[in-house]
């Protein structure tokens, strides 16, 4: 009967962890309420990796909002939006470069919008990595995802993935990546000429 219980017991511990451990992240951001909203479930690789994702105030970092504006902090790994009128905020989690030395910080702004990229590493890329094709057409082996913002510093992208365990990660040589579903999001919002920084 002990016997019974325990494995019972034990049983339903299990199964009460493995639910825990199943319910989806939720990324969430603050309104101008001071409540939290909770914006999309995110896969369990983000859930290990986004280090601090919080909402920040556009004012310190534009002096106006005009055609809009994006902010990637690079060190919580998260893309911020906000519309030309200010009525939209948008909060995602990013890909950032790898390492310090392919980092570029400051300002730039959206010089192409592409659907459906394709992709050639840039020269030092593959001095880096001899063994990786010279040229990806679009598609799901294409690393920019299904759509990508270029930017008016050269090789440099905000652009989608579809290795979704890179978000939230320092893996890329440079650009930054999103969810695909949002980067398509963004790309809706954005236009040629959309502010953006990098800090």
């Amino acid at each position: 009967m002990a016997k019974t219980h325990q494995t019972v017991s034990r049983r339903a511990f299990m199964a009460g962890t493995a639910a825990a451990i199943g319910m989806p992240a939720l990324a969430q951001s603050q309104n101008s309420a001071g409540t939290i909203e909770f914006e999309r479930d995110v896969t369990e690789s983000v859930r290990r990796n986004i280090s601090s994702f919080r909402s920040l105030d556009w004012r310190p970092y534009f002096s106006n909002l005009n055609n809009g504006a994006v902010l990637v902090d690079i060190s919580s790994r998260a893309l911020h939006f906000w519309s030309e009128d200010g009525s939209t905020y948008k909060l995602y989690p990013s890909s950032v470069p790898l390492t310090e030395d392919l980092t570029r910080r400051g300002r730039t702004q959206v010089v192409r919008k592409v659907v459906g990229p394709d992709w050639r590493p840039t020269p030092a890329m593959l001095k880096r990595n001899p063994e990786w094709p010279s040229y990806v057409p679009p598609g799901p082996d294409n690393p920019l995802g299904t759509h990508a913002l270029y930017l008016s510093w050269t090789y440099y992208r905000i652009h989608g993935t579809h290795d979704t365990r890179k978000i939230g990660r320092r893996s890329s040589n440079g650009c930054i990546g999103l969810y695909n579903e949002h980067i398509a999001e963004l790309f809706s919002m954005t236009k040629v000429g959309t502010q953006v920084l990098l800090i």
